[in-house]
C-alpha cells in the first residue's frame, strides 16, 4: 500500500512539474514571436523590404486589417520580401502570433535623362513605379512610351514628360 501511494505522489509531483513549466513558458513569453524589422508605421519608397523577426516561421501579409486574404509566406530566417507601393498589414507567426504592424511602401516618381552623341536621348525611369512618358519636339508632341522601374528607351525629343503609369 505504501508503494502505491509513494507511486501515485511520484506521478502527481511529475504533473505538477509539467504543468510547472509550461505556465512559466508562456508568462515568460518563450513562446512569442520576437519582431525587429521593419518598425510598426514604417514608411518608405523602397519595395524591397526587409523583415527579421525571431520565434516564427511563417508571415502574414495583407492589404486589410482583418487578414481576409492574406499572403502566407513561410521563412525561418530574415527575408527580404519586394512589395508594390501601397499600405500593408503583416505579422509573424511561431508557436503564436506577433501584434500586427502597418507598413507603407510610397509611390516614387522619378525620371532620369542621358544625352547620347547622336542627340537622342536615353530616357530612366529611376523610381518604383511604371511611367508613361510623352515625347515633345520643338513644342510638338511626337510619341509616347510606357517604362517600368530601372527600364530604359532611347528616344528623339527636346521635352519629355513623366507620370505614373496607372
Amino acid at each position: 500500500m505504501a508503494d502505491e501511494i509513494s507511486k501515485w505522489m511520484k506521478r502527481i509531483d511529475f504533473i505538477v512539474v509539467a504543468l510547472s513549466l509550461i505556465i512559466v513558458v508562456w508568462l515568460v513569453g518563450y513562446g512569442a514571436p520576437l519582431v525587429i524589422a521593419p518598425q510598426d508605421d514604417l514608411e518608405t519608397t523602397s519595395t524591397a523590404v526587409l523583415f527579421e523577426f525571431s520565434n516564427a516561421d511563417k508571415i502574414l501579409l495583407d492589404d486589410n486589417l482583418e487578414f481576409s486574404s492574406p499572403e502566407e509566406i513561410y521563412a525561418k530566417d530574415n527575408l527580404v520580401i519586394n512589395l508594390k507601393p501601397g499600405v500593408y498589414y503583416w505579422k509573424v507567426v511561431g508557436f503564436e502570433e506577433s501584434e500586427i504592424r502597418e507598413l507603407t511602401i510610397k509611390s516614387e516618381v522619378g525620371l532620369k535623362l542621358q544625352e547620347s552623341d547622336d542627340g537622342k536621348y536615353e530616357v530612366v525611369n529611376a523610381g518604383n513605379v511604371g511611367l508613361d512618358v510623352e515625347i515633345f519636339n520643338k513644342g510638338t508632341f511626337v510619341g509616347k512610351t510606357v517604362l517600368e522601374p530601372e527600364e530604359s528607351s532611347l528616344e528623339k525629343g527636346d521635352k519629355f514628360v513623366g507620370g505614373e503609369n496607372e
